[in-house]
C-alpha cells in the first residue's frame, strides 16, 4: 500500500494526514499549536510541522507529500533566503488604508477603481491580501521592503523548505552558490497565487505591474505549477529533520480553502461553507468571476477550475466569545440557542468582533440589537450569536447566485460546524440544503490527495470514496426570512473603532 501524507498549517495549527494513495482511507494524524497573533515567524510553522509529524509517527513510509496552508500571508526573504522580518497573516488588518490606495490608484474613484482591479486580477483588495501588506511594509518599514528579494505565501515557503533543505542550529534555510539560487526554487500553485491580488487567475499569469505598484520594486516570485505539477523532492536534511525519506514527491501545495474543496470532492452545484477562524463561503466552478464590488473574490481551485469565495473574519471565535461570557463550554452554548425560538426574540448580534473583511469594514465593531426584558436571555444571546454568523456568511452565499454561480446543496465544515445549534439553524438561513460530513481535517486531506495525484501521475485526481463519500448526514429546514431581515437592518448600524 503506497502512503501519501497532506500538511495543513492553518493560523492556529499543523496538522498532518497520512494516507492510502489509492483509496485516501486515513492512517494516522498528528497536530500541534501555532503561536497566537497575526504575524509570525515562519520559523514557527517549520518547528509546528516537525512536532505534528512526529506526532503523526513521521514519514518515512511516506512517497509523496503536500502543503496546503492559510492564504494571503507576506513572507519577505532576502537574497539569501533569511526571512526580513515577521510573516503579516490574511487577519492582520494594518494594511487596510493601503488597500483604500492601492484601489484609488486604478481609477478616478474608488468604484472605477474596483472594477479595474477586478478585471485585471478577480478580486479586490482589502487588508488581507497580499498586495496590501506590500504596500504597508514599503509605507512603514522602508528598509525591510527594499531588502525584500522573493516574497511567497506560507504554504509556498513550507514547501520550498521540504525541498531546498535546512542548515543550521535553527533550522534556517541559508544561502548556497551565488546570491539568490535557493530563492528560484520557489513553488507556488494557482490557487494560492490567486489570493495575492498580484495574479490573474483567468489568464494564469502574475501581474507584475501590480506587485511593483505595491512594494516599489519587482522582487521574485514563486512558480505557479500545475495542479499536478511535481515541485521537487524532499531533501536529504528536511528529510532527516522530519523524519521521512530523502527523494519523497513534493506536490505544488494549495490554498487552505482550495484544499478543503479537493479534500471533500467537492463540484460545481456544491457551496462550501467553512465556520473556523475565518467564515468562508466558496464554491467550484468552471468559469471566473471577476465581482467589482469586492465582495466576491475571485479565487483559483485546486484543480484547474476556479473557486468564488466570500470570506468573513468573524465565524467560531465569534460563537467561543458568546460562550465564556455566559460560562459554558461549546455544547451547552448550543443547547441553549436550540432552547430559542428562531429569531431569538428580535435580538440581533451583528458580530464584527474583529472588525469585518465581508463587508470591507476592518475598523467595523460588534453590535446587539433588539435588546427587551424579555430577548435579553441566555438562551437568546446563544441564539443570536449562531444566527449572526450564519447570516453573514448567507450574504456571502446571495452573492455568489448574483454572480451566476450555481449553488444548489451546502456542505458546512470547519470547527464551528461541529455545534448542533449551527447544523441545525443553518438551513433555515442559509436557504438551502446541508450536508454535514463527518468531522475531519479536510484541508490536510485535500493536500494529501493531491500528493496521491502527482505520485499517480494521473490526469485527474483520485476518487479517494473513502473520504469523500462516507459519513455525510443531510439536515434540511424552512427558510426564515424575518432573521435574515432583521439583520440586514441592524448590520448597517454598527460603528466604526477609532484609527
Amino acid at each position: 500500500m503506497a502512503l501519501v501524507a497532506g500538511v495543513d498549517s492553518s493560523t492556529q495549527s499543523c496538522k498532518v494526514v497520512v494516507c492510502d494513495a489509492a483509496t485516501g482511507a486515513i492512517q494516522r494524524t498528528g497536530s500541534a499549536s501555532h503561536p497566537a497573533g497575526t504575524q509570525v515567524d515562519p520559523q514557527a510553522w517549520w518547528n509546528a510541522l516537525r512536532s505534528a509529524i512526529q506526532a503523526a509517527g513521521g514519514l518515512g513510509d511516506v512517497e509523496a507529500i503536500a502543503v496546503a496552508s492559510q492564504q494571503h500571508g507576506m513572507v519577505c526573504l532576502d537574497e539569501d533566503g533569511v526571512v526580513v522580518r515577521p510573516a503579516l497573516l490574511w487577519n492582520d488588518t494594518r494594511s487596510a488604508a493601503a488597500a483604500t490606495e492601492l484601489i484609488a490608484e486604478l481609477g478616478p474613484d474608488l468604484e472605477a477603481g474596483r472594477a479595474a482591479w477586478a478585471r485585471a486580477v478577480g478580486s479586490v483588495p482589502v487588508a488581507s491580501f497580499t498586495v496590501t501588506k506590500l504596500r504597508w511594509l514599503a509605507e512603514h518599514e522602508p528598509a525591510a521592503a527594499a531588502a525584500t528579494a522573493a516574497v511567497a505565501l506560507p504554504h509556498d515557503w513550507l514547501t520550498w523548505r521540504l525541498a531546498v533543505g535546512v542548515s543550521g542550529a535553527a533550522g534556517r534555510a541559508g544561502p548556497a552558490g551565488p546570491a539568490g539560487a535557493r530563492l528560484d526554487s520557489l513553488i507556488t500553485d494557482r490557487s494560492d497565487a490567486s489570493g495575492t491580488g498580484y495574479f490573474d487567475p483567468s489568464g494564469g499569469c502574475y501581474r507584475r505591474d501590480l506587485l511593483r505598484r505595491a512594494l516599489g520594486h519587482e522582487p521574485r516570485l514563486p512558480e505557479v505549477l500545475a495542479a499536478n505539477g511535481v515541485a521537487g523532492e524532499l531533501a536529504a536534511s528536511s528529510a532527516e529533520a522530519l523524519g521521512a525519506r530523502a527523494g519523497t514527491v513534493i506536490g505544488p501545495g494549495c490554498g487552505d480553502n482550495a484544499g478543503a474543496a479537493l479534500g471533500l470532492g467537492a463540484r460545481t452545484g456544491d457551496v462550501v461553507v467553512s465556520i473556523g477562524t475565518s467564515g468562508v463561503v466558496s464554491a467550484v466552478s468552471a468559469t471566473a468571476t471577476a465581482d467589482p464590488t469586492g465582495i466576491i473574490a475571485g479565487f483559483a481551485d485546486a484543480t484547474g477550475q476556479f473557486l468564488p469565495l466570500v470570506c468573513t473574519l468573524n465565524a467560531a471565535r465569534v460563537l467561543d466569545a458568546v460562550a465564556r461570557l455566559l460560562g459554558v463550554g461549546p455544547g451547552e452554548l448550543a443547547e441553549l440557542a436550540l432552547r430559542a425560538q428562531p429569531g431569538a426574540g428580535g435580538l440581533v448580534l451583528v458580530p464584527y468582533l474583529q472588525g469585518e473583511r465581508t463587508p470591507d469594514r476592518p475598523t467595523a465593531t460588534g453590535a446587539l440589537h433588539g435588546i427587551t426584558f424579555g430577548s435579553l436571555t441566555r438562551e437568546g444571546l446563544a441564539r443570536a450569536a449562531v444566527e449572526g454568523v450564519l447570516c453573514g456568511l448567507a450574504d456571502g452565499l446571495d452573492a455568489l447566485r448574483a454572480s451566476g454561480v450555481t449553488c444548489e446543496r451546502v456542505r458546512l465544515v470547519g470547527g464551528g460546524a461541529r455545534s448542533a445549534a449551527v447544523q441545525r439553524i443553518a438551513p433555515s438561513v442559509l436557504g438551502l440544503p446541508v450536508l454535514v460530513p463527518d468531522p475531519g481535517e479536510y484541508v490536510a486531506i485535500g493536500a494529501a490527495r493531491q500528493a496521491a495525484w502527482v505520485h499517480s501521475g494521473a490526469a485527474e485526481a483520485p476518487a479517494w470514496t473513502a473520504t469523500t463519500a462516507t459519513g455525510v448526514r443531510r439536515i434540511g429546514g424552512d427558510p426564515e426570512p424575518g432573521v435574515r431581515q432583521r439583520y440586514a437592518e441592524a448590520r448597517e448600524t454598527v460603528l466604526e473603532r477609532p484609527r
